[in-house]
């Protein structure tokens, strides 16, 4: 058996999320349809870095797989686009040691988040969180500097995370502007339910003046989900990149 590894990109709009579910399309279903049609029918299990709920992207989403094929690295990547429907594309695949996990082996998790400050644009409703106010970069800047480190994100994940361990490092943060568009950049040695999108909605509530940027160590001090701001929507939320090296 062969250990084969891929890159890929996923529009989230119209996936109930990335995990199999039953009635529903989901990017798992999508892959392993396709590759049990490549083995004539063989179910082929597939693993991924996380999960990514419905509505949310990726641009470099990783998965693993299995297989007794000999197909070159290089043809994985046309083998299964010519398979998968418009919205998930392969965009490079290799052969990996048997002990590679695509969830397990990962060092290193970059999350971007779009939010479109200007006048609404239908062409990009899926794609970016529209948020037409005033708001300080600087400010947010500094809110965001706050959540480097290591910390217990208790107040930054959903209530119905299921894991007990809610300590994560966040190696970098920020926002930058790009003309109506604002750029939130997380990077972490991993990520809990919803955890990107509840600071997201927090550091904006700063960027508005509601609330001033020391109150995010307040806020991860207390370890209550109540206290931080709203989670925002899921269709600005992209898994951007994954690393496995130091």
């Amino acid at each position: 058996m062969r250990r084969i590894k891929c890159t890929i990109a996923y529009d989230g709009t119209h996936f109930a999320g990335y995990q199999i579910q039953q009635q529903k399309r989901t990017v798992q279903g999508e892959l392993e349809r396709a590759l049990s049609i490549i083995h004539k029918e063989q179910f082929v299990r597939v693993y991924a870095s996380g999960r990514t709920d419905a509505t949310v992207h990726a641009y470099g989403q990783v998965i693993h797989f299995d297989t007794p094929l000999t197909i070159p690295d290089e043809r994985w990547p046309k083998a299964l686009n010519a398979l998968l429907p418009d919205d998930v594309i392969v965009k490079e695949a290799s052969e990996v040691p048997s002990s590679f996990h695509a969830r397990f082996s990962v060092k290193k998790k970059e999350y971007r988040y779009r939010v479109w400050i200007g006048e609404k644009n239908v062409f990009l409703r899926h794609y970016v969180y529209h948020h037409p106010y005033d708001v300080s970069v600087p400010a947010m800047n500094e809110a965001l500097r706050y959540l480097i480190g290591t910390h217990d994100f208790t107040s930054f994940c959903s209530a119905k995370t299921e894991v007990d361990d809610k300590v994560r490092t966040i190696y970098e943060a920020e926002v930058v502007q790009e003309g109506e568009e604002l750029i939130f950049r997380l990077v972490g040695n991993g990520f809990l339910y919803n955890m990107v999108r509840i600071i997201v909605g927090t550091v904006l509530e700063v960027g508005r003046g509601e609330r001033c940027a020391e109150e995010i160590k307040t806020i991860l001090e207390q370890k209550n989900r109540s206290v931080a701001g709203k989670t925002a929507p899921g269709h600005g939320l992209y898994l951007w990149h994954v690393s496995y090296d130091n």
